[in-house]
């Protein structure tokens, strides 16, 4: 969810890096950025300098164009020097796609929370050469218009395993409350969920770095949906909790990392305005819904912009999870319309 430009933070950088360069962020942290065939175009991925080696956070899509890329970055801005562990902060192909290329290639330890690895390894074995019945009706429920459910029926839907390489067998576990040693410093990991199931965020004690993934952005916030493998999620429940306790840690003067965008300063400032956020949409859904509408009727007044066909299934997915959320917390009654669809009402 877009939420304007993210006043108070402060940009070191106003330039991302291009192509195969790479941008010092502080001592032995190196910033690169990889395309992206969406309408976010890219993704920010790190190396940290373990001395005889390099650690790696996160990994771009699986492609030819990515792996040249890498192939340019490890002989260049890397100095030839291998890739002996790729940590992985959740499971989005964006981050994970080349996780198994790194550990089948150069024989990476791969690092990631045990549900991203459950879930990146069981999505990339699963091949869908048309949208499964349970994805049919979801779409149903969440009230889909009849041409865009008739237009998406025919055709292939995404597949998880076309732009994630293959994953061997084996990873390596962190959880809430470990620690872990990269690029010289200690790093506290604390997890967070709601963009996606236990996601690892990464708190330095030796200065001010915070590798943060998508769990916290500048500028935008990260997609919080619910889909048809797990349709009674409350996925806006737990990103609330997350950022409430994540808040806890911010300090002004930390350098946060992140998965996209810049990265910021101002961390404070910018926890605030995630949970503000999405306690603004959730309160302007409440005073929408005060007859019956679908999750497809709250598009205006959840994001308060045109939602095109390029973004219709990211809102989809978010409008959904607004309204289980606001029939989960027992503020609004839910259901069955003729059509199949669930429609919320506002108690009281």
């Amino acid at each position: 969810m877009a939420d304007g430009v993210a006043t108070g933070l402060r940009y070191p950088w106003t330039t991302p890096p291009k192509g195969d360069d790479a941008i010092e962020v502080a001592p032995g942290v190196l910033w690169m950025r990889l395309p992206l065939p969406m309408k976010l175009d890219h993704v920010n991925v790190y190396a940290l300098d373990d001395g005889d080696s390099w650690t790696v956070i996160d990994t771009g899509f699986s492609s030819n164009t990515t792996k040249r890329i890498w192939s340019v970055l490890m002989n260049g801005p890397m100095a030839g020097k291998p890739v002996a562990r790729v940590i992985v902060t959740h499971h989005h192909p964006d981050h994970v796609g080349l996780a198994g290329w790194f550990q089948a290639e150069f024989d990476a330890e791969l690092i990631t929370t045990r549900t991203a690895w459950l879930f990146s390894r069981m999505l990339s074995l699963d091949v869908q050469a048309t949208p499964t019945p349970e994805t049919l009706a979801f779409w149903r429920s969440a009230g889909m218009d009849a041409d865009t459910f008739e237009k998406r029926t025919a055709e292939r839907p995404f597949n998880f395993g076309d732009v994630v390489e293959a994953m061997p067998l084996g990873f390596t576990r962190i959880q809430q409350g470990d620690t872990i040693e990269m690029g010289g410093r200690t790093w506290d990991i604390h997890i967070g969920n709601g963009h996606s199931p236990e996601h690892a965020t990464f708190w330095s004690r030796d200065d001010n770095l915070v590798i943060s993934g998508d769990q916290i952005l500048p500028s935008i916030s990260p997609n919080i949906g619910v889909y048809a493998t797990e349709p009674m999620a409350d996925p806006i429940g737990e990103w609330l909790e997350a950022c409430e306790r994540l808040k806890e840690l911010a300090r002004d003067d930390q350098l946060v990392l992140g998965g996209h965008k810049l990265p910021f300063t101002g961390l404070p400032t910018r926890m605030r305005q995630l949970i503000d956020n999405h306690h603004g949409a959730l309160a302007r859904l409440l005073d929408f819904i005060d007859t019956p509408k679908s999750a497809t009727e709250c598009f205006a007044p959840l994001f308060k912009r045109s939602i095109g066909e390029g973004e219709y299934g990211l809102a989809l997915v978010e409008a959904v999870a607004h309204l289980s959320h606001l029939y989960q917390d027992g503020k609004a009654t839910r259901t069955r319309r003729d059509d199949g669809a669930w429609v919320y009402q506002r108690k009281g």
